[in-house]
């Protein structure tokens, strides 16, 4: 028996369900079940991640449940994962990337460019907003956070007139449709690690890690690493508004960086090219990327 711990939010349970499946396709006879827990992140609603302590309020819960034996192992959207884990935890896997890319959702089908000035745009991510007001200084941004169903129920009745989510939260739970516009890079850059998914267990359990070590995908977990690299380098957590996106052509890999300010809203971007095989290279990737952004001024942006 195999026992994954998840949050209870309609796409965590969907991620953690489709990591069961692979699981039990690859093999034969295991049992495997769900162990739904709410953490502090999804129970605080009426605040801002920032504002309640950042990403790493989504895992507790689910540290606690492996460490009390009642899960094995849990499963994250990637992002949400915080560059440094508590030990005794590790990632073991990261699983093949989806879409990366943040989505535009409007009520009457605008673009990003055609909403009217002083819309009402959702989102709790700082870098989002940031990105949103640096090219569209004329539109509001709100504070959105809850579950993707519920973001996009605020769209629908107007309470807001258009949300940015991510491409890949919304495809895996059918709302694919609800995609007016994807923000790309290179003009609109995603969170570090956004569209994989990453399987946390305990350190030394080499019975998880053998069974989930055929969902990893190298390919993927070389971009994330690069990519979780510029934010560790940089210090950062959803507090700070940091963006990292890496590509790879075969083992050439090209990794941007972002940094914004939240008081003056100015930001910076650096981007490197090397050829990456390794998860070292993919790290020192990352970090020379963080200190490109530091000669070019990010600590005067990420100490505002």
């Amino acid at each position: 028996m195999l026992r994954i711990a998840t949050r209870r939010s309609p796409l965590a349970l969907w991620q953690a369900e489709h990591v069961a499946a692979r699981l039990r396709e690859m093999h034969e006879g295991l049992q495997v079940e769900l162990v739904p827990l709410s953490t502090r992140g999804d129970e605080v609603l009426d605040r801002s991640l920032a504002a309640i302590g950042g990403k790493g309020l989504f895992l507790k819960e689910l540290e606690v449940a492996m460490l009390e034996g009642r899960a094995d192992l849990a499963v994250h959207s990637a992002k949400d994962v915080p560059v440094e884990l508590d030990p005794p935890f590790v990632l073991a896997a990261i699983l093949e990337r989806a879409d990366p890319f943040d989505a535009l959702v409007t009520r009457a089908g605008e673009t990003l460019d055609s909403l009217p000035g002083g819309a009402r745009v959702g989102t709790s991510s700082l870098r989002r907003q940031l990105q949103l007001l640096a090219r569209r200084p004329d539109l509001v941004a709100v504070d959105l956070r809850g579950n993707v169903g519920s973001r996009l129920a605020r769209v629908d009745s107007g309470e807001i007139d258009a949300a940015i989510l991510a491409c890949a939260g919304l495809e895996r739970l059918g709302f694919g449709a609800y995609i007016t516009q994807r923000l790309e890079a290179p003009e609109w850059l995603p969170a570090a690690a956004q569209g994989a998914l990453a399987i946390e267990c305990r350190e030394g359990d080499a019975n998880v890690t053998a069974l989930v070590a055929r969902l990893a995908h190298p390919a993927t977990a070389l971009c994330v690493i690069a990519e979780r690299a510029v934010t560790r380098a940089l210090q950062g957590s959803c507090q700070v508004p940091i963006a990292a996106y890496a590509q790879a052509d075969g083992i050439a890999m090209t990794l941007t960086g972002w940094v914004g300010s939240q008081r003056t809203g100015q930001s910076l971007r650096a981007s490197r090219q090397r050829d990456v095989s390794s998860q070292t290279e993919a790290a020192a990737l990352g970090d020379d990327v963080a200190q490109a952004l530091m000669a070019r001024g990010a600590r005067a942006l990420l100490d505002d």
